[in-house]
C-alpha cells in the first residue's frame, strides 16, 4: 500500500477521519466511522472518499463549536441569574436581620423596664439587665450586618451604658468604642462623643495606652471627617501625653509630628519649631534613629525662616553645632542656598535650588508649602504663580 498511487489519499482521508472522530466522541460510535474506517483498511479510497471524509469532518467540526458556543452562552445566562438571584437573596437576608434586630431590641427594652420593678429588683434585677446587654449587642452586629450603621452604633451604645449600670467598666468601655466604629460610617460627630465615653473610661481605669490609641481615632476623624484641624491638634497632643506618661516615646514623637506639620501650616511657627527640635535632639543619639534627625532640623530652620531670615541663620549654625552630620547632608546644603538666594533677592537662584533638590528628593505637600511660603517674601515675587518649578 505504501508505494500505491493511492496511499497519499489512503493517508490524507485517514488523517480527516481521525480528526473528526476526536472532535466527536458521538460520532466515533455511529454507523459512519464503520463504513469510512471499513473503507480505510480496505485501501478502497479515490477522490469521492476523501471528499466523504472532508465533508464529515467539517460538519462534526461546526457541530462540536456550535455546541460549545450554546454551552458558553448557557453558563453566561446561568452565572447572571445566579447573581441577580444572590443581590436578591442578600437584600432580603439584609431586610430580615434588620427585622430580627429590631425585634431584640424591643425584647431587651422589656428586660430593662421589667428589672426596673420592686420585685425585680429583689430577685433577679441585674440578671434582667445582663441579658437586655447581650440582647443589645447582638441586635447590633445585626444592624451591622444590615449595613445600618446608625442604628448599630445606637444599640451598642444602649449596651454600653448597661454595662456601666452593672459596674462592668471593661465591657462598657469595649462597646462604646464598638459604637464609635459603627457611628464613623454614617455619624462622625457621634462616634466622637462614643469615643470619649471609651476614653473616660480607660483613664479612670488607667488604660492610658488604650486612651491614648482612641484619641488618634478622634484626632483621624477630624483631619478627615470634619475638617476641623485646630481640634485634631487638641486630640494629637492628649494622645502625646498619654504615650509620654506610659514611656511609648516612638509613640509619642508620631502624635507629636503631626501636631508641628498642622502647626506650622496654622502658621503656628515658633510651636512647630520647639517640636521639631525637641525630636530632632531627642534622635540624634540613637543609632536607629539619628539619620531622621536632618529631616526635623531641616523643617524647624524652613519654619524659622518664614518668620525671619535672620532666625533661619542662627538656628542653621546651632543644629550644626549640635548634629555635625547635618552639615553634609543634602538638607543643609539646600537651606544655605536658599539664604543665599534670599539675600540677593534672586527668585531664579531660589527656584533652581528647589528644582535640583526636588529631582533626587521628591519634595511633599508639606515641604512645598513652606518653600513657597518662603519664597513669596523675596521681593517682587509676592505676586508669583505659586510655582516652585
Amino acid at each position: 500500500m505504501v508505494g500505491s498511487p493511492r496511499a497519499p489519499l489512503l493517508l490524507l482521508a485517514a488523517l480527516i477521519v481521525s480528526l473528526a472522530l476526536a472532535l466527536s466522541p458521538a460520532a466515533a460510535q455511529g454507523p459512519r466511522k464503520g463504513r469510512l474506517l471499513g473503507g480505510l483498511m480496505e485501501a478502497d479510497v479515490n477522490e469521492e472518499g476523501v471528499q466523504e471524509a472532508l465533508s464529515f469532518a467539517v460538519s462534526e467540526f461546526n457541530k462540536r463549536s456550535n455546541d460549545a458556543y450554546q454551552s458558553r452562552a448557557m453558563r453566561v445566562v446561568r452565572a447572571r441569574k445566579q447573581v441577580v438571584a444572590g443581590s436578591e437573596a442578600g437584600d432580603m437576608d439584609n431586610a430580615g436581620k434588620e427585622r430580627e434586630a429590631v425585634q431584640l431590641m424591643a425584647e431587651a427594652e422589656k428586660r430593662v423596664k421589667a428589672s426596673h420593678s420592686f420585685l425585680r429588683g429583689l430577685f433577679g434585677g441585674n440578671t434582667r439587665i445582663e441579658e437586655a446587654c447581650e440582647m443589645y449587642t447582638r441586635a447590633a452586629n445585626m444592624f451591622k450586618m444590615a449595613k445600618n450603621w446608625s442604628a448599630a452604633g445606637n444599640a451598642f451604645c444602649q449596651a454600653a451604658k448597661l454595662h456601666m449600670q452593672l459596674q462592668s467598666k471593661h465591657d462598657s468601655a469595649t462597646s462604646f468604642v464598638d459604637a464609635g466604629n459603627a457611628y464613623k460610617k454614617a455619624d462622625p460627630q457621634e462616634a466622637i462623643n462614643c469615643l470619649n465615653a471609651a476614653i473616660d473610661i480607660y483613664t479612670d481605669m488607667g488604660r492610658f495606652t488604650i486612651a491614648a490609641k482612641h484619641h488618634i481615632t478622634i484626632a483621624e476623624i477630624y483631619e478627615t471627617e470634619l475638617v476641623d484641624i485646630e481640634k485634631a491638634i487638641a486630640h494629637y497632643e492628649q494622645s502625646a501625653d498619654y504615650y509620654k506618661g506610659e514611656e511609648s516615646n516612638s509613640s509619642a514623637n508620631k502624635c507629636l509630628l503631626k501636631v508641628a506639620a498642622y502647626a506650622a501650616q496654622l502658621e503656628q511657627y515658633q510651636k512647630a519649631i520647639e517640636i521639631f527640635e525637641q525630636i530632632g535632639a531627642n534622635t540624634m543619639d540613637n543609632p536607629l534613629l539619628k539619620y531622621s534627625a536632618k529631616d526635623y532640623f531641616f523643617k524647624a530652620a524652613l519654619c524659622h525662616f518664614i518668620v525671619d531670615e535672620l532666625n533661619a541663620k542662627l538656628a542653621l549654625e546651632k543644629y550644626e553645632e549640635m548634629f555635625p552630620a547635618f552639615t553634609d547632608s543634602r538638607e543643609c546644603k539646600l537651606l544655605k542656598k536658599l539664604l543665599e538666594a534670599h539675600e540677593e533677592q534672586n527668585s531664579e537662584a531660589y527656584t533652581e535650588a528647589v528644582k535640583e533638590f526636588d529631582s533626587i528628593s521628591r519634595l511633599d505637600q508639606w515641604l512645598t508649602t513652606m518653600l513657597l511660603r518662603i519664597k513669596k517674601s523675596i521681593q517682587g515675587d509676592g505676586e508669583g504663580d505659586g510655582d516652585l518649578k
